[in-house]
């Protein structure tokens, strides 16, 4: 299963600040703040909505292609993918440019601050759809503007079923652009902010959103996920996690297990238990491409958690 994944590569840069924002920030000067943290602590990630999808299906067995647009600092992510044995076929180098950034900064309240920087994803209108070949199904994740609303209407135009993921890039859309990804993608998958934020600006239901394709899936944190289908809202559980260390990845890691179930033919119940799983395995761990689980551990933890084989 051949699947192209549209979104963002990102280093994330994850800054651990060993006191409270609270304590350095005095609210009646808010007006002209001038602060610096301390940060001993500090780790850079592979991240990225795309290389997150892509780990994570590669993980399963899958065939990820990433469709995205990468600066001329990507060396060390380029290298990373090719270890991963992940193609790199479809991301393009923008010269002059950085590669997307995220600058994260925590306290011991576990607040954050959060700078972002798309760099090259600003240019991902450059790539199109048909520059891939023998795709079975894809996703459109937080990306740049231009670039989401073109590849849509490609995949479209190609015959080729999509997942729509607005993510955190929704607030760039108005009602009308996300009713036309409403109406050009196969599938929706949202979480539940994001769930509200689509009613709201579309001024349709969840029920009626989801006549208008294959499946709404929204994912709840740990009330696991509903999947609207044929009519019907399918009840998915939260798969038990050995751990609970860090969700950065998550929506991603369930994303992949998505593609996976929709690529294999799986019923819903079963794809959206596989989706669960993966999000599961990946909070139990720091970073969004830290985890590695064999394809048989993965088969292992389902059938322990579910209480049948995933085939």
């Amino acid at each position: 299963m051949s699947a192209l994944i549209c979104g963002s590569l990102a280093f994330d840069s994850i800054m651990v600040f060993h006191d409270h924002f609270k304590n350095h920030i005095l609210p009646e000067k808010i007006h002209m703040l001038n602060v610096s943290f301390l940060v001993p602590e500090m780790r850079r990630e592979f991240g990225g909505c795309a290389g997150n999808i892509a780990y994570n299906l590669k993980l399963l067995g899958g065939n990820p292609q990433i469709m995205a647009t990468c600066g001329a600092d990507f060396a060390p992510y380029a290298d990373h993918l090719d270890k991963l044995a992940i193609s790199r076929q479809y991301i393009r180098n923008v010269d002059d440019s950085f590669t997307a950034q995220a600058f994260i900064t925590t306290d011991l309240s576990d607040n954050q601050i959060t700078a972002f920087h798309p760099g090259a994803m600003n240019f991902s209108h450059l790539n199109h759809i048909n520059q891939a070949a023998d795709i079975d199904i894809g996703i459109i994740s937080p990306d740049g503007r231009s670039g989401m609303l073109q590849h849509a209407h490609e995949f479209h135009e190609a015959g080729i079923p999509f997942i729509f993921d607005p993510g955190q890039g929704m607030p760039m859309f108005d009602g009308t652009d996300l009713m036309e990804f409403v109406a050009l993608a196969d599938f929706v998958t949202v979480n539940d902010y994001e769930a509200e934020l689509l009613q709201a600006r579309t001024g349709k239901t969840l029920d009626e959103l989801a006549q208008q394709v294959r499946a709404l899936i929204v994912t709840r944190g740990e009330s696991g996920s509903h999947i609207y289908s044929g009519g019907q809202i399918i009840e998915i559980p939260c798969a038990r996690a050995a751990a609970v260390l860090d969700p950065t990845g998550c929506g991603d890691a369930y994303r992949a297990g998505l593609l996976h179930g929709i690529g294999n033919g799986m019923d819903w119940p079963t794809t959206g238990r596989l989706a669960s799983l993966m999000g599961a395995i990946k909070i139990a761990h720091r970073g969004g491409q830290n985890h590695a689980p064999s394809q048989a551990e993965i088969a292992q933890l389902f059938k322990a958690e579910f209480g049948y084989n995933l085939d």
